[in-house]
């Protein structure tokens, strides 16, 4: 096969010459795409050992060109504390064509880079910018924070930085121990130094995968914090009773401002989670269709935003005081788009008025309120699920068959549980 004029610089020849190893033409046709494969790849891996200034990506390139030779990349210090047979095995290897990029990714001569724990949640970031490609600022922020609190914790576990692949079993063990002491001096809870440790078994996960490393430590599997006297809390939900009773009395919400109430209005009715509603970009509010709706979706561009997951992906009738309340904001509530301002005050302002059951509930419970009033409608699981943007195939534990529900179903279904819209918030 030709060189591309690309690879010049780390390629003298101007043709490869590869056997096919066979006599059969229809044979070797049909084994030319793998081959041809295997040499850019080959030649990939070479430019990049040649050019980049990222010892990151010469790493990974060196695992890669070595894998080309069927060879699991190890380092000249590891192999020659070896047998040396795998040394002259490896040489063996070796044509007189052969560059010296592809000498040293054959014979280990590229050390691993040395990225230190303090640097590693800005390389994860870089490492998972598709992952994360439709997240907004805030939501950047609230994935790099928890990130980032992390690792200072197991740096003040391990008493200073140090290269993240350095990192053994033992410190992912301190770092538990020296959450322990949190939780017994502090009054911590498990579930929060779970998080980190969760946090950090991903971004190493993610760290070592982009390397290519063939058999990743794993110093966080099996390191967690039980409670057993813990008591799994969940958001109590509002009697339909107080709603109408309490939110719906004329003047109730008035202290708070036009975008504040009509977010909790489109909440009763629709069972969407907050930061579906207020993140709502300005064209997600449809009200000139057959069905006024929500589009509730991964979105890019200037109002990109992430939602929860893709089974949250659904269209949302409106009905009742929602319906009301998305006419009054039809571009949406650009006072809290994409801050996280709305649950404190919303709150603050329900307790500060009598507006709460209990001090245990939050604004968030209207959302289990709308399952329990479908629920108590007859309505079936499955479809419950949909409504509310459920895994309904995680819930059955085996594939979902069959076109999702309809809007037109949907619209059914919320209507048969709306509640009387009051004529002050009509």
């Amino acid at each position: 096969m030709r060189v591309p004029k690309r690879y010049t610089g780390v390629e003298p020849r101007t043709e490869i010459h590869r056997s096919l190893r066979t006599d059969s033409e229809r044979e070797a046709r049909a084994r030319l795409p793998a081959a041809e494969a295997v040499v850019l790849a080959e030649l990939d891996a070479r430019l990049t050992m040649g050019q980049s200034q990222q010892p990151g990506d010469v790493f990974s390139a060196a695992v890669a060109l070595a894998a080309t030779r069927g060879i699991t990349y190890r380092q000249a210090d590891d192999l020659a504390s070896g047998p040396l047979d795998e040394i002259l095995a490896r040489l063996d290897t070796l044509k007189p064509t052969d560059t010296p990029e592809t000498a040293r990714a054959l014979l280990g001569g590229v050390e691993a880079p040395q990225l230190m724990l303090s640097e590693l949640v800005e390389e994860v970031e870089r490492i998972c910018a598709h992952d994360n490609r439709y997240k907004s600022d805030t939501q950047m922020r609230l994935w790099r924070n928890p990130r980032t609190r992390a690792v200072t914790n197991l740096t003040a576990a391990l008493g200073g930085d140090r290269p993240v692949l350095s990192l053994e079993a033992a410190d992912a063990r301190r770092h538990k121990a020296w959450w322990q002491k949190r939780i017994e001096k502090e009054g911590q809870t498990a579930e929060t130094a779970k998080k980190d440790f969760s946090n950090m078994s991903s971004m190493l996960a993610h760290y070592y995968e982009s390397l290519d490393m063939a058999d990743p430590p794993r110093p966080y599997i099996g390191i967690t914090i039980r409670d057993r006297h813990a008591v799994k809390s969940r958001k109590p939900e509002f009697p339909v009773e107080w709603i109408v009773e309490k939110w719906f009395a004329p003047g109730a919400l008035d202290g708070l401002n036009d975008e504040a109430r009509d977010i909790l209005l489109i909440s009763i009715e629709t069972g969407c989670r907050q930061a579906e509603i207020h993140d709502l970009p300005s064209d997600a509010i449809v009200l000139d269709a057959v069905i006024p709706h929500l589009r509730i979706a991964f979105e890019d561009g200037e109002e990109k935003r992430e939602i929860k997951n893709t089974s949250s992906v659904r269209l949302v009738p409106l009905v009742g005081v929602a319906l009301a309340a998305a006419r009054r904001h039809p571009n949406g509530f650009p006072r809290y788009r994409y801050k996280r301002s709305y649950s404190a005050l919303i709150n603050g302002y329900l307790r500060g008025h009598g507006l709460m059951p209990s001090p245990k509930h939050t604004a968030g419970g209207t959302r289990h309120t709308w399952e329990s009033r479908l629920k108590a409608a007859g309505i079936a699981s499955d479809d419950r699920g949909e409504m509310m943007g459920h895994s309904v195939a995680s819930a059955r534990n085996r594939e979902l068959y069959g076109d999702e529900m309809p809007l037109e179903r949907k619209l059914e279904l919320a209507q048969a549980v709306a509640l009387e819209v009051p004529e002050h918030l009509a």
